[in-house]
């Protein structure tokens, strides 16, 4: 179990080492760690914001568990548009067992959320609160046990396209998928890409234009108690030779999301305090049709900014 993973790291150290931004971009980059959100059961899993309102965010509860739910969780912003807290507690919305790392909207406006360790992924329709359809990824040829999800965000020349990982070898895939007429896709090739390292769990690819990085992915590596960083090449795959350390210090690096107003990075823990923390000084995205964002309320937060 990766708890047991997590206790085993912290009893050999002896003591929690302190949240670092490395170095390298601690210039340019700064966090803040938002504590833990009210009546979401831990471990936490993965994160995104909801559909539609950049306002509300969904975590993962009781991740990798038969009972875990996706909870709805509104947050606070200053005036510049960044999140400095939480307006209230988390409110389950969604069944989601065995939730992990990986939690995103898709094509279609589709959910779509990792199952650890069963290697599943699981998808929902709009409005739907149980899945619509669960894919086996073992049959498709992904290592046990599939743990995180993501598409290409627009703008890039790998747009739209599925990327996929597994917990704990750090197997990483290029995915093609088709809409099955039901409202739902199919999932139609899976092709190994390499490995990433550290235990990976969810990633999210870097707002182009943010200082330091070129076209890049952040990884949460549960594993090694870090966000790392990686280039990646014209289809969105990561340059495994590129990895570089960006923030260590962590205990249960888990989920991983981009905030579509400000492009702050926002990541979950699985234990470790099971929190959620916020790094800002990444550039504004461009809009998200894979996200369907309301963009009606997401320039009118940019505007605070100016």
């Amino acid at each position: 179990m990766k708890a047991l993973y997590v206790l085993g790291v912290l009893s050999v150290a002896g003591l929690s080492v302190a949240q670092t931004i490395d170095p390298v971009f601690s210039g340019q980059y700064s966090f803040t760690d938002l504590g833990s959100v009210i009546d979401v059961p831990v471990n936490y899993g993965g994160l995104t914001f909801v559909a539609g309102d950049p306002n509300k965010i969904l975590l993962g509860g009781a991740a990798n568990g038969s009972s875990g739910k996706l909870y709805q969780v509104p947050v606070i912003r200053d005036g510049a548009g960044h999140i400095t807290g939480f307006s209230g507690p988390g409110v389950a919305v969604i069944d989601a067992p065995y939730n992990d790392g990986g939690v995103t909207y898709g094509p279609g406006g589709v959910l779509f959320a990792s199952r650890w360790p069963v290697n599943e992924l699981g998808q929902y329709k709009p409005g739907s609160t149980t899945p619509d359809k669960i894919i086996n990824m073992g049959a498709l040829g992904v290592a046990s046990s599939h743990s995180a999800v993501m598409f290409g965000p627009s703008g890039r020349s790998y747009a739209g396209r599925m990327k996929v990982s597994s917990y704990g070898g750090g197997q990483f895939y290029d995915a093609t998928y088709a809409p099955d007429g039901l409202g739902t896709y199919d999932i139609t090739s899976v092709t190994y890409i390499g490995n990433l390292q550290g235990g990976p769990e969810g990633f999210a690819y870097v707002p182009l234009g943010s200082p330091l990085f070129g076209d890049a992915m952040l990884v949460s590596e549960f594993g090694a108690g870090v966000v790392s960083t990686y280039d990646v090449d014209s289809l969105g795959n990561p340059i495994f030779s590129s990895r570089r350390v960006f923030m260590s210090g962590l205990s249960g690096a888990e989920g991983a999301v981009i905030d579509p107003v400000t492009g702050d990075f926002l990541f979950s823990t699985f234990g470790g305090g099971n929190r959620i923390i916020v790094v800002k000084g990444f550039a504004v995205p461009e809009p998200s049709a894979i996200f369907a964002l309301s963009l009606g309320a997401a320039v009118l937060l940019r505007r605070k900014r100016t």
